[in-house]
């Protein structure tokens, strides 16, 4: 009986059907972006000091510009550096008194400007900041500070719930229909997100969004990977996520013209009720179907894509009824990403791959953000440095493999981390360029794994083994911000140090899996147990 790659052959791989697919799943690609690191600038925290009565009315009589107001009216002020006192305590004076001395204002009142006592900020916060975030309108800073990392690790805790639910209802009920149940519910969580009325409301419509959109993005992924055949899967793979790269510049150009959060909130969510129209627009797996033994709903969809193509399918092609097609159908199971050894071996090490991309490709984001700088410019040049790693990739894939590549992306990640950790600042050239190549070395290992992942797994287990897998991801990133920002008080270069441990572990890890270059993807178990011959 002839397999689906064979059919493929014959109706068309990579013709005018997949690449329409293509197009309508990087759309989606795209609109993931805003979830995945959108809190750069919906959480963005800007320079902030504590409201004083009185400061403002001083400030204007003086004449003071707003450095010098910072320096004489705001404790141990230091800018970017400034300190916990200089943030979120305040000058216990009245600094209506009509006595004040623009020149010396604290000695005007005391003699000794170390007795003046300090005191908590009783009337809010003043932000150097045009527009608005969940730390401006929520106070997301000094003793409540820690809301903010919470903030950004529920989406990743639903991210790692859903990964595990997600992943069994596309293998156990369809591709097309979890795609279409997870778009509807991120949509409206998105627009009432954008609505929510407290902190706390805000937090939870997030978590839904966690919950369904990750695991949306990879069926649509692991959807695309089952449309083309074997030639184009790793073409089809890169551009999938290409389009996240491009969701990067577009989430900078919307965040620079919206800088207030829930007008962007809003703009990044409405575009997902798009993808509801994708329920005449696409069909079901075919590979899903087979494995299903739905077989006559699987010739229908093969005539749809051969139409499309305006191929005609051979008569030769048109039967797939089996002996087996009765019997009982295939069901993914949890024990299954375990119970045979090369398969075990194959979820263990990917797992801890999607936890070393995770944590590179977020920390190095956010270590950024620690720096002072244009939020826009750097977000802009670390997004822009993506594309080159996915040409590289288009032109060795097939060329050398995916191990190898993946090895060297992932050493190339570590060794930069470490570079960029022990180059003075006074080198800030050498220290921006181990900087960019290290988020370009990370980038490589996430399209890598995106297309190694689903290879690995049979067709009956391979979204439950992608998300499964892909749920270590999550777990990383519910640690990287509390790993990022605490060892940065210790050390500020202290996590690059760590990444680049990390880094340098997965890069030899990734040589024990098999190559998959030119292979036909998995049907059964022992398809899968027989790839590393």
């Amino acid at each position: 009986m002839p397999t689906l790659d064979d059919i493929l052959e014959q109706i068309g791989e990579f013709d005018f059907f997949q690449k329409q697919a293509l197009f309508f799943l990087c759309l989606l690609s795209v609109t993931f972006t805003p979830i995945y690191v959108g809190i750069f600038f919906l959480g963005f925290t800007p320079e902030h000091h504590c409201r004083s009565p009185g400061m403002a009315e001083l400030s204007q009589r003086c004449g003071w510009s707003l450095e010098e107001q910072l320096n004489h009216t705001v404790p141990e002020w230091g800018g970017h550096e400034a300190s916990f006192n200089s943030r979120c305590r305040r000058y216990e004076v009245d600094w209506n008194t009509t006595a004040i001395s623009c020149t010396d204002p604290l000695g005007s009142l005391v003699a000794n400007r170390s007795t003046v006592p300090l005191g908590p900020c009783r009337d809010g916060w003043v932000y150097d900041f045009p527009g608005t975030s969940l730390v401006t309108e929520f106070n997301l800073v000094c003793e409540d500070s820690w809301k903010l990392d919470l903030f950004q690790s529920c989406v990743n805790a639903g991210f790692f719930i859903g990964s595990m639910s997600i992943g069994y209802i596309a293998d156990r009920f369809g591709r097309k229909l979890c795609l279409l149940v997870t778009v509807f519910l991120n949509s409206a969580s998105g627009v009432l997100m954008a609505f929510a009325p407290s902190y706390t409301w805000t937090v939870i419509f997030r978590l839904i969004q966690g919950l369904v959109s990750k695991g949306g993005w990879l069926t649509g992924y692991v959807l695309i990977a089952e449309f083309v055949g074997s030639n184009y899967r790793r073409a089809a793979c890169i551009i999938y996520q290409a389009a996240f790269s491009l969701g990067l510049i577009i989430l900078t150009a919307l965040a620079y013209a919206l800088p207030h959060w829930r007008w962007l909130q809003l703009t990044v969510t409405l575009p997902n009720f798009f993808f509801l129209l994708y329920y005449w627009c696409l069909p079901e797996s075919p590979r899903w179907l087979i494995a299903q033994k739905q077989n006559e709903k699987a010739i229908e969809v093969i005539k749809h894509i051969a139409k499309g193509n305006k191929k005609k399918l051979p008569l030769s092609f048109q039967n797939l009824n089996s002996e087996d097609e009765d019997g009982e159908k295939p069901k993914p199971s949890f024990v299954d990403l375990v119970r045979t050894p090369q398969i075990r071996k194959h979820t263990f090490i990917l797992m801890y791959s999607w936890f070393t991309s995770s944590v590179l490709y977020q920390g190095l984001i956010m270590h950024m953000g620690i720096a002072a700088g244009n939020m826009y410019l750097d977000f802009l040049y670390s997004a822009l440095v993506e594309f080159p790693a996915a040409i590289i990739l288009m032109l060795t894939l097939d060329r050398i493999g995916r191990r190898y590549p993946w090895a060297a992306a992932n050493m190339m990640a570590g060794a930069a981390c470490l570079v960029t950790a022990l180059v003075p600042d006074t080198l800030y050239w050498l220290k921006m360029t181990a900087a960019c190549l290290g988020r370009m070395g990370i980038t490589m290992c996430y399209e890598i794994i995106c297309l190694v992942n689903p290879e690995l797994y049979p067709t009956f287990l391979r979204n439950l083994g992608v998300l499964v897998c892909s749920s270590m991801c999550d777990l990383g990133g519910i640690i990287t911000p509390f790993l990022v920002y605490r060892l940065a008080e210790l050390w500020h270069e202290l996590p690059l140090v760590i990444f680049a441990v990390i880094g340098l572990i997965d890069g030899g890890l990734v040589l024990l899996l098999p190559e998959m270059k030119g292979k036909t993807l998995p049907e059964t178990i022992e398809d899968a147990e027989n790839l590393h011959r």
